[in-house]
């Protein structure tokens, strides 16, 4: 269906990949999978039409429609969210006021005989047939069923899109681009701003009615769930794998080590043909042998062995001070913005060591009762944090706060302690801020660099109370794993607010579900709340 031929990407005197060429077919599903830099929003971009190659092309069929969801958004304000939803069939209204046009022109034209009349004869016929080929019936139904999807509110429908943040607006581009049914939907970190239960809808709809997905992605279960195919982009090349990501992960495992041995082979048999050349090179019985073999060492390609995976670093918090039993007691919490109760009635003991999971729809008040335990909003009842707690915070804003004319090295180096100050390079590595990247000032980061250099910072600083808002967006797989194995060795108490289910397994303990107004406690980990929830639903539509 898409075809990419030769395709080779330099900037800047370097070459991100060169010559790769593959094929997406009806009903793929393929996961774009590498390190950051690697290249795979580029090579998504080039495949949306939005960048050029320096050489080599991609080939498309002429009624092949292909949908390009970038990781940022620059949306026009002006409609409300329905209406902006509704967009996505603007093409159908075109296509009617063309055939209504053209309708009319016939009307009035007398050449009945003429091949100008014939011809819009059938250009009017062939528009009306592919037009009303399509089941227009049911259009409001549809925008109706993606957005309630992707979890909006019917009472949200009306409201103008400039009254939501930018993770709600890339919900409504992502509605647009669902209901325009492409042959090919290119995502690029769709999951970044959807909560587990719009994530769950989002996988449903992709694996039972989508076409072709591409789709680049850190959360590793959503991958997991909807991709049958991986590609991986890597040191300028492609591998491509018919399976899906775990999977792959084997094969490449795999695929490494025998990379492996045949370096070493070959580097064994170098270094035994430079050892027969330096014996042998005065030999005059021998010249012609030592030509040979010197000949051979100048033809010889070098085996590349992939990137090391860097998966093995182990990340340790410093020890936690120790604090009193219960970190947070909350008695009658609440919260109301004017007329609109976010919550309402909580009573929540943390104890010392619990590791919980805040989950729940977007805008049910996760982040809120957060900003209640920072103290940084005034609520109803009473919050009492414990004995000698000492809270480490972090939220996407925190990137804002990092010193600008620091070096990534420089806002590390500050913070660390003990026997970490001889890992500061390999952790700054782990965290994608390798080689020269270690020198780079924070002023001239991305955000999401930003976001990731300043939850680093906050790892390294000795609390026992630690909070985290949303920590893996932009952190790639290997970097979320090493995260992860240091909060599950974390000694202090951990409040971490996700929708990653990938994460969350095998970490929290706890979970506390917002929704309607009311936060409630299930005492499992994330995967048994989630089959708890999957009976919850079948007994309320049972009731319905």
């Amino acid at each position: 269906m898409v075809s990419v031929d030769g395709l080779t990407v330099e900037f800047g005197g370097t070459t991100l990949f060169s010559d790769i060429s593959f094929q997406i077919n009806e009903k793929d599903r393929i996961a774009l999978m590498g390190k950051n830099g690697a290249g795979k929003s580029t090579l998504l971009k080039i495949l949306a039409g939005v960048r050029q190659p320096t050489r080599g092309k991609v080939t498309t069929p002429k009624d092949c429609v292909v949908a390009y969801l970038p990781q940022h958004l620059m949306t026009e304000d002006g409609r409300t969210v329905f209406e902006e939803a509704s967009m996505a069939f603007s093409h159908l209204k075109d296509m009617e006021d063309e055939i209504e046009a053209l309708n009319n022109e016939l009307a009035v034209r007398t050449d009945y005989e003429s091949d100008e009349y014939m011809a819009l004869i059938e250009k009017v016929a062939t528009m009306s047939e592919k037009f009303y080929a399509i089941d227009l019936t049911h259009f409001e139904e549809d925008v109706e069923k993606a957005l309630l999807g992707l979890g909006f509110e019917r009472s949200d429908f009306n409201r103008p899109t400039s009254d939501f943040s930018g993770g709600w607006r890339m919900r409504i581009e992502l509605a647009k681009l669902l209901l325009q049914d492409p042959d090919v939907l290119l995502l690029d970190e769709p999951t970044n701003h959807l909560d587990i239960e719009s994530i769950q809808w989002l996988e449903q709809f992709l694996t039972e009615s989508a076409k072709a997905v591409v789709v680049i992605s850190h959360d590793r279960k959503f991958v997991d769930n909807i991709t049958t195919r991986t590609i991986e982009v890597t040191m300028g090349r492609i591998y491509d794998y018919k399976v899906n990501y775990s999977k792959y992960l084997e094969l490449r495992k795999e695929r490494r080590e025998q990379q492996m041995k045949q370096y070493e082979e070959q580097q064994k048999m170098i270094q035994e043909t430079k050892d027969y050349i330096e014996r042998f090179k005065g030999t005059y019985s021998k010249t012609l042998q030592v030509q040979s073999r010197v000949k051979m060492l100048e033809k010889l390609q070098i085996i590349e062995v992939d990137e090391e995976d860097t998966s093995a670093l182990r990340l340790k918090f410093p020890p936690s001070p120790r604090s009193g039993n219960y970190p947070v007691i909350m008695d009658g919490v609440g919260k109301c913005y004017d007329e609109h109760r976010v919550f309402g009635g909580v009573n929540l003991m943390v104890e010392r060591g619990n590791k919980i999971a805040f989950v729940g729809r977007n805008g049910e008040g996760k982040s809120t009762l957060v900003k209640c335990i920072m103290q940084e909003l005034e609520h109803e009842g009473t919050l009492t944090l414990g004995h000698n707690v000492q809270i480490g915070y972090f939220a996407q804003n925190q990137a804002s706060l990092l010193d600008g004319e620091l070096t990534v090295f420089q806002t590390i180096d500050d913070v660390a302690v003990g026997d970490i100050r001889t890992k500061i390079r390999d952790l700054l590595g782990a965290f994608m801020f390798g080689g020269e990247e270690s020198t780079k000032k924070v002023k001239v980061l991305s955000g999401g660099e930003r976001t990731r250099l300043a939850l680093l910072k906050l790892l390294l600083n000795p609390v026992n109370l630690l909070i985290l808002d949303e920590p893996t967006n932009h952190l790639d797989l290997k970097t979320k794993d090493i995260l992860k194995q240091a909060l599950i060795a974390f000694d202090g108490t951990l409040i971490v607010v996700s929708h990653d289910r990938d994460f969350l397994d095998g970490l929290v303990t706890k979970v506390y579900e917002f929704g309607h107004g009311k936060v409630k406690e299930h005492l499992c980990g994330i995967y048994e709340f989630l089959e708890t929830k999957k009976m919850e639903n079948l007994r309320e539509l049972e009731r319905k």
